[in-house]
């Protein structure tokens, strides 16, 4: 992930290593959900038992809190795109040479942009930190 990290979210990324004790440095904003990225291998410690871990840090953050499978390489896009995005459900996603399109019903596309393409220019910040890629919605 190629962006620098703030502050404030400095402080996030701290706290959410105080409360999971797994410390991580992706973390990102995307639709008023702040979500952490961890390796594939500790998802579920940071979770905690019975997501014990997330109601806290939900609770301390007053956001909604996603932890996901940070993705080794281009071969996870998919999979972390939809973990990103859901519950918002698409049609299909296609990697190609120098971007990633995903294809959506009407009302699904409308929600992957967003208003005023608010959603749309976060994942696309979040792909190009990650994939080094552009993304489109059709």
């Amino acid at each position: 992930m190629g962006s620098t990290i703030s502050m404030q979210e400095m402080r996030y990324l701290n706290l959410f290593g105080k409360v999971t004790k797994i410390n991580t440095r992706f973390f990102f904003r995307y639709n008023e959900t702040f979500i952490f990225c961890v390796p594939r291998g500790l998802v579920r410690r940071a979770v905690g038992e019975n997501g014990k871990n997330v109601k806290k840090l939900s609770e301390i953050f007053k956001k909604r809190i996603k932890i996901i499978a940070r993705p080794r390489g281009i071969e996870d896009a998919k999979e972390f795109i939809s973990q990103i995005i859901s519950p918002v459900q698409f049609k299909e996603i296609k990697i190609n040479s120098n971007e990633i399109v995903v294809s959506a019903s009407r009302q699904s596309k409308a929600a992957l942009i967003g208003r005023n393409k608010r959603r749309l220019k976060e994942m696309q910040a979040i792909v190009r930190d990650f994939f080094k890629k552009d993304f489109k919605v059709i």
